[in-house]
C-alpha cells in the first residue's frame, strides 16, 4: 500500500466529507473530550472574559472552537490546518455557528504564523499520532510552545498506545465499528484506513517526555477512551 507522503495528504476530501460523523463513531466519546478540553482551558486560564486560542489541527469542523465559545463567548481563536478540503469544512462550520467572525483561519502551519505572536492557550486534538517518528512530534510541539507565554496551558489528546501491542482494544475498537452497523469487511477497511500512516506515542510517558523535550511541564491527564488520551500542560518558562 502506497502511504501519503505528509500526514495533510491523508485528509482528502473524501475523508474530510466523512469526518464529522466517522470520528464520532471511531472515537466514542468525540464530543465529551472537546467539552471537557474547554473545560480544562477554561479553568486553567481562570475563566477569563478575553482569550486567544491557537487550534492546531482545527480542520473536521472546529470542534474545539464550538466548545471553548460555550464558556469564552468573547475569545478569539486562531485555526491552523495544511489540508484545504478540512480546512474548507471548518469554515463552513464555524460560519454557520456564527465563529467565523473571531477565528482567524490559516491554511498551513505552526511554524507559518507570524513570529512573536503568542497565545494565551492551545490545543493539539487528533494530531500527534498523524506525526511520523518522535523527532516530528517534538518540532510540532516545540513550535506550539514557541507561540504560548509561559504558563500557558495546552490541550493534547489522541492516540497513546502502540496498537500492535494492545490487540484487545484493537478487537474493540472494530467492535465498536460493528456495533453501528459496519460488516466485518467494512471493519477491516475502516481500520485499515485509520491505521494508514499513523505513529502514536507508544505510552502516556511517552507523550510526557516528548512534552517535556519541547518546554511543557507535566501533563494531567483528565480523560481516555480507547487508544485515545486527552492531557493539558503547561508551558514553562
Amino acid at each position: 500500500m502506497t502511504q501519503p507522503s505528509t500526514p495533510a495528504q491523508k485528509f482528502d476530501p473524501l475523508r474530510a466529507g466523512e469526518y464529522q460523523t466517522q470520528s464520532r463513531i471511531a472515537l466514542a466519546g468525540y464530543d465529551a473530550c472537546h467539552d471537557l478540553a474547554a473545560c480544562m482551558i477554561a479553568a486553567s486560564l481562570g475563566n477569563p472574559a478575553q482569550a486567544h486560542m491557537l487550534i492546531v489541527g482545527a480542520g473536521g469542523g472546529g470542534q474545539e472552537i464550538v466548545a471553548a465559545n460555550r464558556l469564552g463567548p468573547d475569545w478569539h481563536f486562531t485555526a491552523v490546518d495544511p489540508s484545504p478540503p478540512m480546512m474548507d469544512l471548518a469554515v463552513e462550520q464555524l460560519t454557520q455557528a456564527g465563529l467565523a467572525a473571531r477565528t482567524h483561519f490559516h491554511l498551513g502551519y505552526v511554524d507559518d504564523l507570524p513570529e512573536g505572536q503568542q497565545f494565551d492557550a492551545a490545543t493539539l486534538i487528533g494530531v500527534l499520532h498523524h506525526q511520523p517518528g518522535d523527532e516530528a512530534k517534538r518540532r510540532l510541539l516545540a513550535s506550539i510552545a514557541d507561540r504560548l507565554a509561559p504558563g500557558a496551558p495546552l490541550i493534547v489528546a489522541g492516540n497513546r498506545l502502540a496498537y500492535a501491542e494492545h490487540p484487545l482494544l484493537l478487537s474493540a475498537w472494530g467492535e465498536r465499528w460493528r456495533m453501528h452497523g459496519a460488516t466485518a469487511e467494512e471493519v477491516h477497511a475502516k481500520l485499515g484506513k485509520i491505521l494508514e500512516g499513523a505513529d502514536p506515542p507508544a505510552s502516556e510517558e511517552k507523550v510526557a517526555q516528548l512534552l517535556r523535550d519541547a518546554g511543557f511541564g507535566q501533563p494531567t491527564w483528565f480523560f481516555s477512551s480507547l487508544f485515545w488520551g486527552a492531557c493539558l500542560a503547561r508551558r514553562q518558562g
